[in-house]
């Protein structure tokens, strides 16, 4: 939570002190200001009530630039971005989205401020989130859609007509786009008698010539799942791909970063150049 008003209270005359907190740090007060502690010069002691004092939900969070839309040569742009009130956790890591907020300038505070000059970082305040990709318990069945899938059911061709719908641009590869057609829409979990639960999703490794459109088949996929991530094998580690444990900038803790894989988690994570990845890093997946 960040603070909003900070409230005190005197140990010695029990008078209550208000300080509105407008930026995110601050000085707090030390010594009572009302008329009985000055007067008596006592120099009461404030200390902080939480209780009273008005925090509000806070949320910083990193907005990365896609792959698809990165320049030639270029890596993928980042920006901070403030998350207040009802914004809070309405974003889940490797979502896809867009957002308006105000761009403001952000100081240096302390040594920083002395070394930078007029220098200062900037973040993005959010004012409303529109996510682009949604998951599949969040999609609504209009009546539309409906009829649109109970035609396509009376189609005895639908299978293959929906296999040539995956990365048209290619041809052929029929084998191919069914099983990766198999692969977005899964399967079923069982769970056999003795406990041991079987997923219904399926694992694919495309292996072949080079120039036969795998990486194509790659990013298409990647592009239409609700949740996909690609990334290649020869730039990754089982860091990258796996989780790292970096210092976060604002409590100064400890915190675990996701990497490819937890950020497609409940989606499809396509690795590219799986051959040339370590030993260890293939590994650590």
């Amino acid at each position: 939570p960040c603070l909003q008003v900070n409230a005190y209270s005197c140990d010695t005359c029990g008078h209550e002190v208000f300080q509105e907190v407008t930026q995110r740090q601050f000085i707090p007060l030390a010594e009572c200001p009302s008329k009985v502690c000055t007067e008596h010069r006592s120099r009461g002691k404030l200390f902080m009530q939480t209780r009273a004092s008005k925090f509000l939900s806070f949320q910083e969070v990193k907005l990365q630039e896609l792959t698809d839309q990165v320049p030639v040569g270029h890596i993928p742009r980042t920006m901070s971005i403030h998350l207040y009130g009802e914004l809070c956790r309405s974003l889940n890591p490797g979502d896809v989205c867009n957002i308006a907020g105000i761009f403001l300038p952000l100081p240096y505070t302390g040594f920083r401020a002395m070394r930078a000059g007029l220098l200062t970082d900037t973040y993005l305040e959010a004012q409303h989130i529109h996510r682009l990709k949604k998951q599949y318990d969040q999609m609504e069945m209009t009546p539309e859609i409906a009829a649109k899938i109970a035609e396509l059911e009376r189609d005895p061709d639908i299978y293959n007509k929906l296999a040539r719908s995956i990365a048209p641009e290619i041809y052929g590869h029929e084998d191919v786009k069914k099983a990766l057609l198999l692969l977005l829409v899964g399967g079923v979990t069982k769970i056999v008698g003795d406990g041991m639960k079987i997923r219904g999703d399926i694992n694919i490794c495309l292996m072949g010539d080079p120039g036969v459109a795998k990486s194509q088949l790659l990013k298409f996929i990647a592009k239409v799942a609700p949740r996909g991530v690609y990334t290649t094998g020869r730039g990754s580690s089982g860091v990258g791909l796996t989780a790292a444990v970096m210092r976060d900038p604002i409590t100064d803790e400890m915190v675990l970063e996701g990497g490819a894989l937890v950020l497609a988690d409940n989606g499809i994570c396509c690795i590219d150049e799986f051959d040339k990845m370590d030993e260890s890093d293939r590994t650590a997946i």
